[in-house]
């Protein structure tokens, strides 16, 4: 039997985000289950499923653009949780959000770094607990 998008999607999820993603798709729920569902199935049923790039990369990739965006901590924070936990190193995370300073700028750069201290504190903390 074939795994649905959801399905597949949902493994991914829990996965890459754990605890975080799951808590993004609870807080849709009351009031757009629907954008919950598409959560799920596109980014990650069709797209973080497909071959050609491994986890790692596809995090390194994400976390790259949601960093040159600029406007997306809360995303970024998750995505920044993700990266770790699918093996990339605080120091390649750090290279990847000073290398958009050259792309995206200082401010964006800035707010990535920022947003990484937070990730890597509030980590700290709960595995001190």
């Amino acid at each position: 039997m074939e795994t649905s998008r959801f399905d597949k999607g949902l493994e991914l999820l829990t996965k890459i985000d754990g605890e975080a993603g799951q808590n993004v798709i609870e807080s849709l729920q009351d009031i757009c289950p629907d954008l919950a569902k598409y959560t799920i199935e596109y980014p990650f049923g069709d797209i973080y499923a497909r071959e050609g790039l491994d986890l790692k990369s596809r995090e390194i990739a994400t976390v790259a653009a949601l960093t040159a965006l600029g406007n997306c901590a809360p995303q970024l924070k998750v995505h920044l949780n993700a990266a770790l936990n699918v093996g990339c190193s605080e120091e390649q995370i750090k290279e990847v959000i000073l290398q958009m300073s050259v792309y995206a700028g200082f401010p964006a750069a800035l707010n990535g770094m920022f947003a990484f201290k937070e990730v890597l504190t509030e980590r700290s903390e709960y595995q001190l607990s």
